[in-house]
């Protein structure tokens, strides 16, 4: 008898709805005909190097989860030398950042549109030298706790791409989140915490940029800032 192969299951949603309030004409403009110049090209089967979208670049980071884009657009005016890819879904926060690329003339930027999974799966080996990943959906109950971002098989594939010496950065503030994904992460055997002392962790990085999200502190502790380096397969 033949056997049949049974369809992979869909992977738990990491994000919600989409859309929100309808956006602007010069919004909608901007997600229409700026977006696709700028999209980060990604094939099935075929594992990507980001480092063709920024010709003579000293270095390529990776924002998952931008929100409206000021962190990801201060890091590239910061860092004119870094090519900087930008995941976020949700058309306004898009169309936030798509508006700053256009007004400040930044060309180091590269975005994605689409679940930052799929993104990160193509994303050839130790392609990525930084990974910020800052105040993503907390999925608050904990019957979607199974939805959060950071899940082993994940961060299995986030060290995959991020270089050995490479950095990874998380924050959230949300308590259940950040216990949940400081065990994860100190559980997997790729992730040093770099951390030397409460300070290390409760105020924010030299280097990190505030959002908007960030300043109306609306999850339930003071924001928690955990930085990570990848280790060599070794």
């Amino acid at each position: 008898m033949k056997e049949t192969a049974l369809p992979k299951p869909a992977p738990q949603r990491t994000f919600g709805r989409r859309g929100g309030r309808a956006l602007s004409a010069r919004q909608k403009t901007l997600i229409d005909d700026v977006l696709p110049r700028l999209r980060v090209p990604v094939s099935d089967g075929v594992q990507s190097d980001p480092a063709s979208l920024f010709p003579g670049g000293e270095a390529l980071w990776l924002e998952i989860g931008f929100g409206g884009g000021e962190h990801t657009v201060a890091q590239a005016a910061a860092n004119p030398a870094v090519g900087v890819i930008g995941c976020e879904v949700f058309y306004e926060g898009l169309a936030k950042c798509l508006s700053q690329i256009e007004s400040t003339g930044l060309s180091n930027i590269r975005l994605w549109d689409e679940d930052a999974r799929v993104l990160v799966s193509h994303l050839a080996d130790a392609s990525i030298g930084r990974a910020f990943i800052l105040f993503p959906d907390p999925w608050p109950k904990a019957k979607h706790h199974k939805r959060r971002l950071i899940q082993t098989d994940f961060l299995d594939d986030l060290a995959r791409v991020v270089e050995p010496g490479g950095q990874v950065r998380f924050a959230t503030d949300v308590r259940s989140y950040a216990d949940q994904a400081l065990t994860r992460f100190l559980a997997h055997p790729r992730f040093d915490w770099t951390a030397s002392g409460p300070d290390d962790w409760r105020r924010a990085p030299p280097d990190h940029m505030p959002t908007r999200y960030e300043a109306k502190r609306l999850g339930d502790i003071a924001p928690v800032y955990f930085d990570f380096s990848v280790t060599s397969l070794s």
